[in-house]
C-alpha cells in the first residue's frame, strides 16, 4: 500500500504522459473525439442510455482510470440521454492514480467538461489503495475507483458489468493490462448483453479476448488510428462459488423499506436507499435521531489499522475515504473539522506498531512524526511523537445523521419502538405490542445490539460495551489544542466552548447513568495524553461528580467486524449445508435459505463513523444488484451468515 501516484511528464502543449510507462494518456490530436468513438459509440451507449427505464442502471467497467476523461464523457452522455431516475455505475481500476494537482492540470485541457470535472476534483481526496466510492448528482452517478494492481482488484469485484472500456496503456508499453488472466476476470463479470470497446487492435489481444468468450472484431479507427476493436460477450455468466454469500434473488414488488434504528447505521442505510428511489420508513424508539452511541458531541475519525492488510484494516481505509468525502457536505468548524488526528506512541510496543504502519501506508494517509513535530501540530506539550493522520478529525455525529436523512423519500417515525417483526403476504410488518406501526417490502435492522430482540436475528453474537465521555469546559489556554490527540483515550479540540474527552470501556455495566468514577478515569486518560493540556484545563481542581458527560453502548461482534448484509434462516441454513460439518472444503451448490427481504447493518463498535456510512452503501448495493462498494472478501468477512457458517464447521 505504498504511495503509487502516477509520475507525469508534460509536453509543450501541456498534455501529460506517464513516466512509468512512457506512453500518453490520450490522443494529442483528438482525445475527446477518440473517447466518444472508441468507448461510447462502440459500446452503443447513446442508445442504451436512452433505453433505460427510470429505475434501471447501467454498469461500466474500465481498466485504466487515468485522467478520468472516459468517466466524464460517459457521465455527460448519460445526463444527456438517460431518463430521470436511471443510474450510472462506473467501476474503474487504476494502479497509479494521479495526484489531485496533476488531475486538475490534466482536466483543465477539456473546458467543455468543466461542469463534470469540477465535481470529480471536489470529491477526489482520500483516494487510498482499495475500493474508493465517490457519489455524484445525489446518487444518480456512482464512481468506484479500485486503486491497486488490476489482477489484485478485479478478482475482488462483485458486479455485473454491462460495458467494458479497455484503456490501459498500449500493450507494448504495459503488457500486464492485456493478459489472458485479466480477460478471464472480464468474462467472469460479464453477461450475455455485455459489450466491449478498446483502442487497440493488436492481434494477440483480439485472440485472447476471443478465447475468453468475447466476440471481437476490428472496426475503423479515428484520425491517425486506423483500427480499433469492439465486441460482445458470448460466454456464460458465472455464478457465486459460495452460495451462502451469494446475492439473494429476491425482487420486491415495490421499492419500500423499513429501517429500524435511527443512529448512524440506520440513517446511512436510509440515505443510500433513498438515493436509489426507495421509499424509506425510519423507525426510532426515541423521540429524535442519534440518541445513543451516535449522540456524542464529538466523534473521532479514528483509524486503527493493521500493517498486515486484514479485512478490518482494509474496510477502515475504504470507509474512511467514503466518510471524509461525505463530511465535506457539512458545516466545517461547526459540525466537523479535518484538524487531523494524532495517535501517540505512548510506549515501546506502540512505537514499534506505528513504525510498521508508517512503512505499510502512504504518507498521504499517515505520517510518523517526532515529539517536536507532534507538539507543533497539536499546539500543546506531549510526552511522545506518533502517527499523524492529516485528513482525519472530529465530527458531530447527530449533524451527520440529520444530513443523511434530509431526503424527501425518508420518513422518520420517532417514539416508535418496534418489538416484533412479521412476514405477511410478501412484506415485513413491524409491531409494537398489539399495534402494527409500519410495513414495507424490505426491513433493515440497524438498532445495534437491540436487533437480537427480534426472533429473526436473535442468534447474532452481538455484545454491548458501555462507554462514557466527559465534557470539559475550555479554558483560555486549552483552546491552543489544534488536533485530536489519542493514546488509550482521546481529547478533541474545542467545539462550542468544550473539549470532548473519552472514552471509557466498561464490559460489566448496563447502567447508562454517567458515573463519577468513569469521569475520574477519563481525567486520568487526559493526563496520560498530555500533562500540559491537563494543567491548562486545571483538571486537578475538577471534581469528577460535577462534570457533564454521557454514556452509551458500543455494539461489537466477536471478530470486531460489522455485520452487514442479508440474513439466512438459521435452522434451514444448518440443514442446507450440513455437509460442511463433515468436510469444510465442500461447497454444496444449494441455494441459501434467505429470510427474504431481511438485512442487517450493525456491530460497528467504536468505528461507526468510518464503517457505517459505507455499510449503508453496501446494503443498497445488495438490494439493487449493484457493484459492491467493497472487495468481495471484505463483504464476505462482514456477512451476517459468517457466524452460522463457522458454527456449522466447528461442529465437525
Amino acid at each position: 500500500m505504498a504511495d503509487q501516484h502516477a509520475q507525469l511528464d508534460w509536453d509543450e502543449q501541456g498534455q501529460p504522459s506517464s513516466r512509468q510507462y512512457a506512453d500518453v494518456y490520450f490522443s494529442r490530436e483528438n482525445g475527446l473525439e477518440e473517447t466518444r468513438y472508441v468507448f461510447l459509440s462502440n459500446n452503443d451507449l447513446p442508445q442504451r442510455f436512452a433505453a433505460l427505464q427510470p429505475d434501471e442502471q447501467l454498469v461500466i467497467g474500465e481498466t485504466g482510470f487515468g485522467t478520468g476523461m472516459n468517466f466524464l464523457c460517459a457521465w455527460e452522455l448519460f445526463e444527456q440521454m438517460a431518463p430521470s431516475g436511471a443510474r450510472l455505475h462506473f467501476v474503474s481500476v487504476e494502479m497509479h492514480p494521479l495526484t489531485h494537482a496533476d488531475l486538475q492540470r490534466a482536466l483543465a485541457l477539456w473546458p467543455s467538461l468543466q461542469r463534470y470535472s469540477q465535481q470529480l476534483l471536489d470529491g477526489y481526496f482520500g483516494i487510498n489503495t482499495g475500493f474508493q466510492r465517490l457519489v455524484f448528482d445525489a446518487g444518480r452517478v456512482v464512481l468506484t475507483l479500485m486503486i491497486g494492481d488490476v489482477l489484485a482488484m478485479l478478482p475482488q469485484l462483485d458486479a455485473r458489468v454491462d460495458a467494458w472500456f479497455l484503456d490501459g496503456f498500449a500493450p507494448s508499453k504495459n503488457p500486464e493490462m492485456w493478459t489472458p488472466d485479466l480477460f478471464a476476470q472480464l468474462a467472469r463479470l460479464s453477461t450475455a448483453q455485455t459489450t466491449l470497446g478498446t483502442f487497440t487492435s493488436t492481434g494477440y489481444v483480439r485472440r485472447a479476448l476471443n478465447d475468453a468468450g468475447f466476440q471481437m472484431k476490428r472496426v475503423p479507427g479515428l484520425g491517425k488510428k486506423w483500427e480499433v476493436m469492439r465486441g460482445t460477450f458470448g460466454g456464460a455468466a458465472s455464478t457465486s462459488s459460495k452460495p451462502w454469500f451469494a446475492r439473494p434473488a429476491h425482487s420486491p414488488r415495490e421499492r419500500s423499506a423499513l429501517v429500524i434504528g435511527a443512529g448512524l447505521a440506520g440513517c446511512a442505510t436510509a440515505a443510500s436507499l433513498a438515493a436509489r428511489g426507495w421509499q424509506v420508513e425510519l423507525l426510532e424508539r426515541h423521540a429524535a435521531i442519534a440518541q445513543e452511541a451516535s449522540g456524542n458531541p464529538q466523534g473521532v475519525l479514528y483509524l486503527k489499522l493493521s500493517a498486515h492488510g486484514t479485512a478490518l484494516s482494509r474496510l477502515i481505509v475504504d470507509g474512511f475515504g467514503f466518510t471524509r468525502r461525505l463530511l465535506e457536505r457539512l458545516h466545517k468548524g461547526q459540525d466537523w473539522d479535518d484538524c487531523g488526528v494524532l495517535q501517540l506512541a505512548f510506549d515501546e510496543r506502540e512505537a514499534q506498531r506505528q513504525a510498521k504502519l508508517a512503512a505499510a501506508f502512504p504518507d498521504t494517509l499517515l505520517t510518523q512524526i517526532d515529539r517536536e513535530e507532534a507538539e507543533r501540530k497539536a499546539g500543546v506539550g506531549l510526552a511522545s511523537g506518533g502517527l499523524f493522520y492529516p485528513d482525519a478529525g472530529w465530527v458531530h455525529p447527530p449533524a451527520l445523521c440529520q444530513h443523511l436523512i434530509a431526503h424527501p423519500k425518508v420518513n422518520l417515525h420517532g417514539c416508535q419502538h418496534a418489538l416484533q417483526l412479521k412476514r405477511v403476504d410478501g412484506e415485513w410488518q413491524a409491531w409494537s405490542g398489539e399495534r402494527m406501526i409500519a410495513r414495507a417490502a424490505v426491513v433493515v435492522l440497524c438498532g445495534a445490539a437491540d436487533i437480537t430482540r427480534f426472533a429473526q436475528s436473535a442468534q447474532l453474537p452481538l455484545k454491548r460495551i458501555r462507554g462514557q465521555i466527559s465534557r470539559l469546559p475550555a479554558s483560555p489556554t486549552s483552546i491552543a489544542l489544534r488536533t485530536v490527540v489519542c493514546a488509550e483515550g482521546y481529547v478533541a479540540p474545542v467545539c462550542q466552548g468544550e473539549h470532548t474527552l473519552g472514552a471509557s470501556f466498561n464490559f460489566d455495566s448496563d447502567d447508562l447513568t454517567p458515573s463519577s468514577a468513569e469521569h475520574a478515569s477519563n481525567l486520568e486518560l487526559l493526563r496520560e495524553i498530555s500533562g500540559d493540556l491537563a494543567d491548562r484545563l486545571q483538571v486537578d481542581a475538577l471534581e469528577p461528580d460535577t462534570l457533564q458527560g454521557r454514556a452509551a453502548f458500543r455494539c461489537t461482534s466477536p471478530d470486531y467486524l460489522p455485520i452487514v448484509g442479508p440474513l439466512a434462516d438459521p435452522v434451514a441454513f444448518a440443514e442446507a449445508y450440513a455437509v460442511l460439518a463433515r468436510d469444510a472444503r465442500q461447497v454444496p451448490q444449494v441455494p441459501c435459505p434467505w429470510q427474504e427481504g431481511l438485512y442487517i447493518n450493525s456491530g460497528h463498535g467504536s468505528r461507526g463513523l468510518i464503517t457505517a456510512p459505507l455499510s449503508g452503501e453496501l446494503i443498497a448495493a445488495w438490494l439493487n444488484d449493484e457493484p459492491l462498494p467493497v472487495p468481495q472478501d471484505i463483504a464476505e468477512a462482514c456477512h451476517p451468515n459468517r457466524f452460522m457458517l463457522r458454527q456449522l464447521i466447528r461442529k465437525g
